[in-house]
């Protein structure tokens, strides 16, 4: 894929319709003319060719700027997967077991409690009852969102998850700082129990550091970034590059996002900033089974056990961004599409997708051998993710389905 990284091969040779294609830049056009968003680059790959690219609006608030194919964009929770596929080629390694307690690793994390909050029928009054871990906290566990870990007050709002804005969590500290000061929260699900999104994927990023010996912006640019040439794709912008950097959502980028100058704090849960063809060619190498260009990243084994089911039938969903009311499940490190009926992941059964709090997002269809990506910086209630995957499919001619 690197030659094409930015040209387009003809869509209709890849079944694609063009004017189809044509419907989706009509599309964030519209968007960009209603005020919704400023701008935004949008790419869609098939059989390991690009079919479309384009770059949308304009990359500033101002709109004097317009968007670049090149822009760099802050991609949030997209960071994940790639984190995911760091701790994973450790394992292959050998480096760190996937079932192994955290605490192996960790050990200031070792004597974690498992927190439930109980109310006073009487006096309404809550207090915290604490019991042991009925099974250690895993590695699989951090992958898989099961850890019993949780964020702060962001999704789920309780008296347990408000004690989590008390861990050391900044850009100027250090993922070893952040997990010390997590060792003194208690979990709020007994490992292996509950989905809950959480903050366990940079807990799994300072596992990849104790493993490799490394900080983890140094493992992924010699593990991942380097060897797939993503060469726009870090912690932050460099000052060569700050022409490139889109502007934040309308509430502003927050301190511990403000990715304009380096930080100590190597988030594995959502520090990365990319380009729409660099997170491209991550996917691209997911899809081809963890190879890109003749370089082997991950195995097929490893991959194929990464985008498939790993939360067994009795799992309770804290959450209903996956499950099955959603059509999905989780792998290690993507959602994933159950089947044929009404999901949140786009596209065909065992597709695998994920997203980031400003509107990036994602999707690889191994089926039809497709991947889109989407880059924006929006709030997720202004997100067209859902009408690019419909016109997306439209776009792909039934007759050329039909004959492959």
């Amino acid at each position: 894929m690197r030659d094409t990284a930015v040209t387009p091969t003809d869509p209709e040779g890849l079944g694609f319709s063009t004017k189809g294609l044509a419907r989706i830049t009509s599309l964030y056009q519209k968007h960009v003319e209603a005020g919704d968003l400023p701008g935004g680059v949008v790419a869609i790959a098939r059989n390991g060719k690009l079919a479309y690219l384009e770059a949308i609006g304009f990359q500033d608030r101002g709109r004097t700027i317009p968007m670049r194919h090149d822009a760099i964009f802050w991609i949030a929770s997209m960071t994940k997967p790639v984190t995911s596929a760091a701790a994973m080629t450790l394992i292959e390694d050998g480096e760190i077991e996937l079932d192994a307690a955290v605490s192996r690793y960790l050990p200031e994390l070792a004597s974690m409690q498992v927190a439930t909050e109980v109310t006073d029928p009487i006096t309404g009054t809550t207090r915290l009852v604490l019991a042991q871990q009925r099974r250690p906290m895993t590695v699989r566990d951090l992958l898989r969102h099961t850890s019993g870990l949780v964020y702060p007050p962001q999704y789920i709002d309780s008296t347990l998850h408000r004690l989590y804005g008390s861990a050391v969590f900044t850009r100027d500290t250090t993922l070893a700082d952040f997990v010390a000061s997590l060792g003194k929260l208690p979990l709020v699900h007994q490992p292996g129990e509950v989905w809950e999104y959480s903050w366990g994927v940079d807990v799994l990023a300072r596992i990849v550091e104790v493993g490799s010996g490394r900080s983890f912006d140094e493992y992924l640019e010699a593990r991942l970034f380097g060897p797939l040439h993503m060469v726009d794709t870090g912690f932050y912008v460099p000052e060569a590059k700050l022409g490139r950097l889109v502007d934040p959502a309308p509430e502003g980028r927050p301190a511990l996002w403000d990715v304009t100058k380096p930080a100590r704090l190597f988030s594995g849960g959502g520090g990365l900033v990319s380009t729409a063809t660099d997170y491209l060619r991550f996917c691209q190498m997911m899809l081809n089974r963890g190879e890109l260009d003749g370089v082997r990243v991950l195995s097929p084994e490893t991959v194929k056990l990464m985008t498939t089911n790993s939360l067994s039938p009795g799992i309770r969903f804290a959450q209903d961004m996956i499950g099955p009311a959603a059509g999905s499940t989780w792998g290690l490190g993507f959602a994933i599409r159950t089947g044929v009926g009404s999901s949140v992941v786009p596209g065909s059964t065992g597709s695998f997708t994920w997203g980031g709090v400003w509107g990036t997002y994602f999707w690889v269809d191994p089926l039809e051998k497709v991947i889109a990506v989407q880059m924006i910086q929006v709030n997720q209630e202004r997100n067209p993710c859902n009408a690019l995957a419909d016109l997306t499919y439209k776009a792909l001619s039934r007759r050329y389905r039909d004959a492959h």
